[in-house]
């Protein structure tokens, strides 16, 4: 039987994505130092709200989420029988295991652990960071993640679309009980008005630009604006983390612990929730081409989301937004260990798991 063509292009680790964190460090840098020797602009630029939603931030957002989106068909929805057992053992991580194992994290760390060395103020609204990180699966860099540890490129389709599905009607009541459950008001109005900004909106902006590239032009059009916008996305992200640390600049410069010891709870719900789901599968009996993946999208966050949320919610100033800007500085260099961990044991992945009954088995015996 002939392989499939991919259904998507198969992103390599270019050199701006490789050195990601370094790009992130140099922009927390430069917010910080702008922020402190000319905080106006920051603070002009901070109080464009309306309805309680930052203009230049939702502009900057839109441009990091909607290219990522252009990448999502619908129709791979009908991967998701082929591939039903990863599927399962992903969607399980995303939206039942990861947000709450974040929340105990954040609960037992911030909460408890490390209260003492941090500003007491604050606490609360960290913890609230650490679950709007956790409370959506990527979306966007999982593609590059998936291709690095050769998955199946039809299984990462149909999850993330899938993922993406779920997120639409999902995110909100998650947030909204883990914030609950931490005794942090949960304002609601402005929680759904964030979904629908950062969720709904792009999804059906992205969905319609897909249609309509596919429509004038087939794949070949469609791939050449993915190729054109690809560093729009990171451009806004990094453009937003310098206005946010450019407010932020002058608390962060006298509390730079507070940056490490976020770090640890992020880092170790990444290595938790990477690690279940490559056993799970494995004992599910799940092909590596697909445990891989699974893995990785079961750790990684949707953190472009985390952050515009945080800040609509909190405000730029907030420890739930510095919180999700940490995420950001964590999750590559964590993710791309996760990576090598998943590439250097498929001799023993594939020695102790059951033989594989999928479908994609058959498909790839034949």
């Amino acid at each position: 039987m002939t392989t499939r063509e991919p259904v998507f292009p198969k992103p390599a680790m270019g050199l701006f994505e490789r050195f990601l964190t370094l790009w992130v460090a140099l922009c927390i840098v430069a917010g910080i130092v702008f922020g402190t020797l000319v905080p106006a602009p920051f603070h002009a630029l901070g109080a464009a709200t309306v309805a309680q939603v930052n203009l230049p931030v939702a502009i900057l957002v839109w441009l990091m989420i909607v290219p990522m989106l252009l990448k999502i068909d619908p129709a791979a929805l009908r991967e998701v029988g082929q591939h039903w057992r990863g599927i399962a053992t992903t969607v399980g991580i995303n939206w039942l295991i990861k947000p709450f194992s974040m929340a105990l994290l954040g609960w037992l760390f911030i909460g408890h652990l490390f209260r003492p060395f941090l500003p007491a103020a604050q606490v609360d609204s960290y913890i609230a960071g650490l679950i709007l990180l956790a409370a959506a699966p990527c979306t966007a860099m999982v593609f590059v993640w998936s291709n690095l540890v050769d998955g199946e490129p039809h299984f990462t389709l149909s999850q993330v679309a899938l993922n993406d599905t779920i997120m639409v009607v999902a995110f909100a009541p998650i947030v909204g009980l883990l914030l609950g459950l931490s005794a942090i008001t949960v304002p609601w109005d402005t929680l759904f008005l964030s979904v629908a900004l950062y969720i709904v909106v792009p999804v059906v902006v992205a969905q319609l630009w897909r249609r309509a590239r596919l429509a004038s032009g087939g794949q070949a059009a469609l791939a050449r604006t993915l190729h054109r916008f690809a560093p729009v996305s990171l451009a806004a992200l990094l453009a937003t983390l310098v206005l946010l640390f450019g407010l932020q600049g002058t608390e962060i410069v006298h509390q730079p612990l507070v940056i490490l010891l976020l770090a640890i709870p992020i880092t170790l719900q990444v290595y938790f929730n990477a690690g279940l789901a490559y056993w799970l599968n494995r004992r599910l009996g799940v092909e590596w081409c697909v445990a891989g993946p699974s893995a990785l999208i079961g750790a990684s966050n949707f953190f472009e989301l985390a952050v515009a949320t945080a800040i609509v919610l909190f405000g730029f100033q907030s420890g739930a937004a510095l919180a999700t800007v940490v995420g950001v500085l964590v999750e590559v260099p964590v993710m791309l260990s996760v990576v090598r961990v998943v590439r250097s044991s498929r001799a023993w992945y594939e020695r102790g798991a059951p033989a594989p009954t999928t479908k994609l088995a058959d498909d790839r015996a034949r």
